[in-house]
């Protein structure tokens, strides 16, 4: 009678540790990579991306209001780190190969290779990841956090990046990483 009064908290530890998922997680991967010196790294919230000038229209305020944060971790490639680059290039191709990340598009723009994924469904997008690698300059995550955002507010999102409407100026390390191979302009 005794050890059936602690059944229940031991059927609890059991399935915590049967849920608890060993593969690594691309949350996971960026806060490790926090404290990293090799990595450039930038948390924003969208509000900081919003300026007081900006050419907004209510419908881009409302999509920008469906993104929750963007985490950015950059890899910038440094002579010598080489086989550093590879490993955490591999590290994260391999965590962005999870059957739970779903395909936008993948392409190429001079050397580099760029993939977009979500996480989410079709029609309410809870994760957007940008994963851009240059093998001469390094690679850089962009993780985005929406709360059901749409796939055309995605891309309604990503004109107003290109026309200047936000102000990117929080991200503009990663950018001069990456040089003129980034479509967007950071000044």
């Amino acid at each position: 009678m005794g050890l059936l009064k602690y059944l229940p908290g031991l059927g609890l530890v059991l399935l915590t540790l049967i849920s608890c998922n060993s593969e690594p997680s691309l949350q996971r991967y960026l806060v490790d990579k926090q404290d990293d010196d090799n990595f450039l790294k930038v948390d924003l919230a969208t509000s900081l991306l919003e300026t007081e000038g900006n050419n907004l229209s209510e419908e881009q305020k409302d999509i920008l209001g469906t993104v929750k944060k963007i985490n950015v971790v950059a890899y910038p490639l440094k002579t010598g780190k080489q086989a550093d680059y590879e490993t955490e290039k591999q590290s994260v191709k391999t965590i962005i190969a999870s059957e739970e990340y779903k395909t936008l598009s993948t392409m190429t723009r001079d050397n580099m290779n760029i993939t977009l994924k979500y996480m989410g469904e079709e029609t309410a997008i809870d994760e957007v990841i940008v994963f851009a690698s240059d093998d001469e300059k390094g690679f850089a995550v962009f993780r985005l956090l929406s709360d059901d955002m749409r796939p055309d507010q995605m891309l309604k999102l990503v004109n107003s990046l290109e026309s200047g409407d936000l102000d990117l100026n929080k991200l503009s390390g990663i950018g001069k990483m990456f040089g003129d191979t980034m479509d967007i302009e950071i000044e």
